[in-house]
């Protein structure tokens, strides 16, 4: 059978930005505070490794510019930047220009966010960080943004965290790509904490709920008119339901058959407005015997109410009047609705 359906109405861690120029060495730092970002853990080992991609935003967290590249190039030492504010939390990014080569970073730009002041922090601290890393391109206007994909764990044993290859040397230094301009460059920082979800919404399926069958029974069938009738709402899990029907027919059942749907409706006091799945045995009743035309029907139905699913034809009207069919009796026609399962949403702890 056809379903029709009624009434449709259904802390990252990124950005160290670093520039060069001209034979003396000038080291821009701009900080900008960034609060806590509530995001649960991602962590799909199919999709872990490096990723490099390009946009056009600012860090948000922090920017270095150094304006004399040529002074510091093929220098060891790293260079610390100045302690900025992230997350609620205090930060240096640690640069070294030829690469640390502890990290494999041999032939690169190394790049890392070290958490300061720990001391103050209780015993057994960690904190979880989405972390990316940026070279600024002034040619292109856009910031290389470097991640991994995972959850960067500081904790006393671990607290500078970054990427050993950031960038390869041969690429950042090739003036025709455009990350150094006029002798300089940039990189930058973006600090967001994850903060794990403490609560989630669980949905359940419940198969045969309590006071699942509604029955309905329509009198003096033979006067009524061309319109939709609705029956009286009926609680099933966390959510009113209806019956509907047009006795002259509905779509492309009309003038030749009955219709009968389902209707979602409000919820029940306190209960959580999601999607709803309802699955329902739509009968209209014989009365002489257990012949019953049945539908199965199985859908999710919208937060929003008066949205229907059933069937055009659950009977052709001509087998309806036919009384030795046992569907119409003085007059009446009884209609059933057994809810054999539907879905309830909580919001319980992780």
């Amino acid at each position: 059978m056809d379903s029709h359906k009624r009434s449709l109405g259904f802390i990252s861690l990124a950005f160290l930005f670093f520039t060069c120029s001209s034979t003396e060495l000038l080291i821009q730092q701009v900080t900008e505070g960034r609060g806590i970002e509530n995001n649960s853990t991602y962590n799909v080992e199919a999709h872990l490794g490096e990723t490099r991609a390009f946009r056009e935003e600012r860090p948000s967290s922090k920017i270095v510019t150094i304006a004399g590249y040529s002074v510091i190039k093929g220098r060891f030492e790293p260079y610390e930047s100045s302690v900025f504010e992230a997350a609620g939390y205090k930060w240096r990014l640690i640069l070294y220009v030829i690469g640390n080569k502890n990290d494999g970073g041999a032939g690169h730009i190394s790049l890392y966010a070290r958490i300061e002041d720990t001391e103050s922090l209780p015993y057994g601290w960690e904190v979880n960080v989405d972390l990316k890393l940026f070279v600024h391109n002034p040619k292109t206007h856009k910031y290389l943004t470097v991640t991994d994909g995972t959850v960067k764990r500081y904790n006393a044993a671990k607290k500078e965290l970054g990427f050993g290859k950031l960038i390869s040397l041969s690429t950042f230094e090739n003036t025709n790509n455009g990350y150094i301009v006029q002798d300089t460059c940039s990189f930058g920082a973006e600090i967001l904490i994850v903060k794990p979800a403490e609560i989630q919404e669980k949905v359940t399926f419940i198969s045969n709920p309590p006071n699942n069958v509604f029955t309905w029974k329509i009198l003096r069938f033979s006067s009524l008119e061309d319109k939709f009738y609705y029956s009286a709402d009926f609680l099933v899990g966390d959510r009113y339901w209806r019956l509907g029907f047009n006795p002259k027919g509905d779509g492309d059942g009309r003038p030749h058959a009955l219709p009968l749907f389902l209707f979602a409706q409000g919820f029940k006091e306190n209960a959580v407005a999601t999607n709803t799945w309802g699955a329902v045995n739509l009968r209209l009743k014989n009365q002489r015997n257990s012949n019953h035309r049945q539908l199965y029907s199985a859908a999710w139905y919208p937060i929003r109410s008066d949205y229907g699913v059933g069937v055009n034809n659950i009977i052709l009207l001509a087998d309806l009047k036919n009384p030795s069919n046992g569907y119409l009796v003085n007059d009446a026609i009884i209609f059933e609705a057994e809810m054999v399962k539907v879905s309830v949403t909580n919001i319980v702890p992780v």
